[in-house]
């Protein structure tokens, strides 16, 4: 592991954890947790959140995708924001996936399909709409959620993956959250991106692996429609319009939402922290915009 990979792990976590503090799950949810998806049960785990007042009923559902920078979070750092999510009327599948460096590209990518696919499979118990899968996904959780959606939308491009989603199966909508699209547009000398690819792609093929996540020149008119948002202080701000942009080119629908005020400074993932008013606001428009594909 590089230092910078063990450097995030500390201290990110601390932040988290004050971020987090003195939040409970809400009376009005019902959670599942800690469901085996796949075979590491360390890693490929999951939860499941739904609104008590619907009991009974088979929901739309929404899909998590935790960023990290390859190497750090899990479903717990992503808890209170996804029963956030589901007070809006959704199931919410949160998931942990593998990170980097004990696993590498494109292990949180083939762990989102796996997840679809536990979805289809459980989707009885748990009562989940199988017609109606949204999905959510910030940081290099957007990029992976992206990368997917272009797996799904292109099959020319999934066939640099072993892996297959089911058969015919696109996402509703999605929304992308200070995403990274575009890794050699991308520069942050605190984040020390390369430094992380490292610990991601490890040291053969980076070249060609690059290619594949930068995920723009992948998107056709069979993406999913998208709402794509940054906001003032978001150290990835440059990485939306780009995402927008490819997404005009491409005919696909989507709404670019810009967050922050003069004198009020938004950080990077500020959606995470649901004590934010901003982020409520956030989170809110982004449901509204995946009720717009509900069939």
């Amino acid at each position: 592991m590089s230092k910078k990979s063990d450097e995030i792990r500390v201290s990110w976590k601390k932040g988290d954890d004050l971020r987090d503090m003195g939040l409970e799950t809400p009376a009005e949810i019902v959670r599942y947790d800690d469901i085996q998806y796949g075979a590491d049960t360390k890693w490929q785990v999951l939860d499941v959140y739904r609104p008590a007042f619907k009991e009974g009923e088979v929901l739309p559902v929404i899909l998590s995708v935790h960023g990290g920078a390859w190497v750090y979070g899990d479903k717990e750092r992503y808890q209170y924001y996804c029963m956030s999510l589901a007070k809006n009327g959704f199931a919410v599948v949160n998931f942990t996936y593998r990170l980097a460096p004990e696993f590498q590209f494109p292990s949180p990518i083939e762990d989102t399909n796996s997840v679809i696919k536990w979805i289809f499979q459980n989707a009885e118990k748990y009562k989940l709409d199988t017609d109606n899968i949204f999905a959510v996904g910030d940081s290099v959780g957007a990029n992976s959620l992206s990368i997917y959606c272009a797996i799904c939308s292109s099959p020319d491009f999934s066939e640099n993956f072993d892996f297959k989603p089911p058969s015919d199966f696109r996402l509703r909508a999605i929304a992308l959250n200070c995403g990274l699209y575009m890794l050699d547009k991308a520069f942050n000398p605190d984040l020390d991106l390369w430094m992380l690819l490292s610990d991601y792609f490890g040291h053969d093929g980076i070249e060609s692996k690059l290619k594949l996540i930068n995920v723009l020149p992948y998107i056709n008119s069979y993406f999913p429609p998208s709402f794509v948002m940054t906001c003032n202080g978001d150290f990835l701000k440059e990485q939306a319009p780009l995402m927008a942009g490819a997404l005009v080119e491409a005919n696909v629908p989507f709404i670019y939402r810009f967050y922050g005020e003069p004198g009020r400074k938004l950080e990077h993932v500020f959606h995470v922290n649901i004590k934010l008013e901003e982020a409520e606001v956030a989170n809110k428009e982004e449901c509204e915009f995946f009720r717009n594909y509900i069939v």
